[in-house]
């Protein structure tokens, strides 16, 4: 049986104010010439395209106190978590098209939010190259982009980590980390320390991706609203060459089905980020194509009608 999901709003938000390389700025656009809202809609689903977010430009400057432009990224996620927002009031389900990473504090704030109104557990699933858990005292780059799981559990600036009404917005039991392999060496201290679910590709290959997935989504139920943050550099970047964090020995493309289909069996998935796309440094739009192929699967696409 096909899981069922409410009407969808995409929405772009161009830009690489929290990454080290330029060019994710273009990402929303690929993904829309690759057919995201076609994919969507054959799933039978109604699905809108809200546009683009506006923001502030690039500054390219150097970083002030541990982060770099951290004006513009508050502004950019104020104006992310805004949308995002309305999206969930109107009924519809949120997909927001980065850009880079930092860009998940102002969506999962906005679902943070949505669900403490509703009275839903919220349950998110990271799914990345990197545990993005650095501060300032400890980030090599200043990048936020490096950042946004801790800021969303309370570690940052208040610019970021105050913006909603729910704070912090994660508790750091309700995240999953799955497709890690890239963790800075201060890093890995403050994620053993605030204890981490994370599953690494050492645990994907020693467990398999079923077992990975049945527990990530352990618990998930009809009370939970399930947020998924995409990055695509959690695959590997044979198969997805246009991201500008490129980490080797990623998740593989049947694995990364196979994480999708069980995401879509749960039928709980009611936000979605898909971020970190540069066609800048792309093959012909393929990490862009590969992107709409999986987030078809996420809602629903498979081979045989399973019960």
């Amino acid at each position: 049986m096909s899981p069922s999901f409410p009407p969808v709003s995409i929405f772009g938000v161009p830009t690489d104010i929290g990454a080290a390389h330029r060019g994710a700025s273009m990402g929303p656009e690929s993904m829309r010439v690759a057919g995201l809202q076609e994919a969507i809609a054959r799933r039978g689903l109604q699905v809108v395209d809200e546009g683009d977010v506006k923001g502030p430009r690039n500054p390219r400057s150097e970083p002030v106190d541990g982060y770099r432009h951290l004006e513009q990224v508050a502004e950019w996620n104020r104006n992310v978590m805004a949308m995002s927002a309305r999206i969930l009031t109107e009924g519809r389900m949120p997909i927001m098209l980065g850009g880079d990473h930092c860009l998940a504090i102002g969506s999962i704030i906005a679902v943070a939010d949505h669900c403490r109104r509703t009275g839903k557990k919220l349950r998110v699933l990271w799914l990345d190259a990197h545990a993005d858990f650095n501060t300032r005292d400890i980030t090599p780059s200043g990048n936020i982009h490096g950042m946004p799981v801790a800021c969303l559990c309370g570690l940052g600036p208040e610019a970021l980590t105050r913006m909603g009404q729910t704070m912090p917005a994660l508790m750091p039991d309700q995240v999953r980390q799955i497709g890690i392999r890239s963790v800075d060496r201060h890093e890995k201290r403050l994620v053993k320390e605030y204890d981490l679910d994370i599953y690494d590709m050492r645990y994907i290959d020693e467990m398999g991706m079923r077992r990975v997935m049945e527990e990530a989504l352990e618990g998930v139920d009809a009370d939970t609203h399930l947020h998924v943050s995409f990055d695509v550099d959690m695959l590997d970047p044979s198969i997805a060459p246009g991201t500008g964090t490129r980490v080797p020995g990623g998740v593989n493309y049947r694995e990364a089905q196979l994480m999708m289909e069980m995401i879509a069996d749960t039928g709980r998935m009611g936000s979605l980020d898909l971020v970190e796309v540069n066609p800048a440094l792309d093959k012909r739009n393929a990490t862009a194509r590969l992107s709409v192929d999986l987030i078809e699967s996420l809602f629903g696409k498979s081979t045989l009608m399973r019960d």
